[in-house]
C-alpha cells in the first residue's frame, strides 16, 4: 500500500500559478508512474500529467505547454507547476501512484479553484 498526501492547491486569479506537490510512503518501491488527475462535480476522474519512474511524461491537451509534472525519486514527490491558469482548469485535484501491475493509490485530494 502507498499512501499519499497532496498540498499545494488554493484560490489564484485566471492567469496565476500554483504548484502541487505530492509525497509519497509506504510501498514506495512498487511505484511506476506517479500522475495528476482531476475531477468536477457530475464528471469523471481525468487524467492532467503523469510521469514514470524513468521520466516519460505524458499531459492531457488542455494543459500542454502550460502544466508541467516533476518527479523526484530520491524524495518520492511528485510535482505539478501550473500557469496560465483557466476557470476551466478549477476541480479537485488527485495525486496517484500506480505500480506496473495492480491496483493504482490515490490522495486525499486538493482543491484548485481558478477565478475569472
Amino acid at each position: 500500500q502507498v499512501q499519499l498526501v497532496e498540498s499545494g492547491g488554493g484560490l489564484v486569479q485566471a492567469g496565476g500559478s500554483l504548484r502541487l506537490s505530492c509525497v509519497a510512503s509506504g510501498r514506495i518501491f512498487s511505484i511506476y508512474a506517479m500522475g495528476w488527475y482531476r475531477q468536477t462535480p457530475g464528471k469523471q476522474r481525468e487524467l492532467v500529467a503523469r510521469i514514470t519512474d524513468r521520466g516519460t511524461t505524458n499531459y492531457a491537451d488542455s494543459v500542454k505547454g502550460r502544466f508541467t509534472i516533476s518527479r523526484d525519486n530520491t524524495k518520492n514527490t511528485v510535482a505539478l507547476q501550473m500557469n496560465s491558469l483557466k476557470p476551466e482548469d478549477t476541480a479537485v485535484y488527485y495525486c496517484m501512484a500506480a505500480p506496473k501491475v495492480g491496483a493504482s493509490s490515490w490522495g486525499q485530494g486538493t482543491q484548485v479553484t481558478v477565478s475569472s
